[in-house]
């Protein structure tokens, strides 16, 4: 396991005490700040492998603290943890320099994986997989395993599956996907998200035991990665 140093910047003493007991337990070395002054100030030292904020801080709000960071240059990754759960506070977030955005409530197994997803982005020089339950991605030949069936993606399907496995069980719009996947502005005429989802599907869903694509639709909303298979 990596030995992550994790920054917890959350003023709420219960859910701090969560947070640092369930990663305490997954293995990771977690400080923790309670305001967003001295979360900036911690933030700019670089001392940290991945910095977990909330947004409602007092003395800095966890947007403006991100704000000011990644102006100064950090490239520390970042989870914002939130009950501010409407899109355009998650846009915002992304807007600011988030690396995931993780809504209050939530299980801490979740957060974990997000950990280990966004880590594993951020460092494609040492990782050669993303695995998630049965679903595993290789970075470097862009093969992807589901179960028994084995397929290469493009590198559209690759980057939309990667950005998918970084947040499973969560819902992403066709305009976050276009927007945080390929930089695309959103055109409500296009159908680029549905066609690439479309055939990732078809090179999954051929295995013998007949496994549903780990892809779900959520009607009207958009797309999610499967929690479970």
């Amino acid at each position: 396991m990596v030995d992550l140093k994790i920054l917890l910047i959350e003023d709420e003493g219960k859910i701090a005490e969560f947070v640092i007991k369930g990663l305490s337990a997954a293995g990771y070395d977690v400080t923790h700040l309670d305001d967003g002054e001295r979360g900036l100030a911690a933030v700019l030292e670089g001392a940290h492998d991945l910095v977990i904020l909330d947004v409602m801080l007092p003395k800095l709000n966890g947007f403006e603290l991100l704000h000011q960071a990644r102006m100064a240059g950090m490239t520390t990754p970042v989870i914002i943890l939130s009950a501010k759960v409407d899109l355009p506070d998650r846009l915002m977030g992304f807007e600011m320099g988030a690396d995931d955005y993780l809504p209050k409530p939530f299980f801490v197994e979740e957060m974990v994986a997000r950990i280990k997803a966004v880590m594993q982005r951020k460092m494609p020089d040492q990782v050669q997989q993303i695995s998630l339950s049965h679903l595993t991605l290789d970075v470097v030949s862009h093969k992807v395993q589901w179960f028994d069936v084995t397929a290469v993606l493009s590198q559209r399907e690759f980057s939309l599956l990667a950005f998918l496995m970084r947040s499973p069980g969560h819902i992403f719009s066709r305009q976050q996907i276009l927007k945080h996947v390929w930089e695309i502005n959103f055109d409500p005429e296009t159908n680029v998200v549905d066609v690439c989802v479309r055939r990732i599907k078809r090179k999954l869903e051929r295995g013998r035991d007949g496994h549903a694509s780990p892809i779900e639709s959520v009607r009207g909303v958009g797309y999610r990665l499967r929690l479970e298979a």
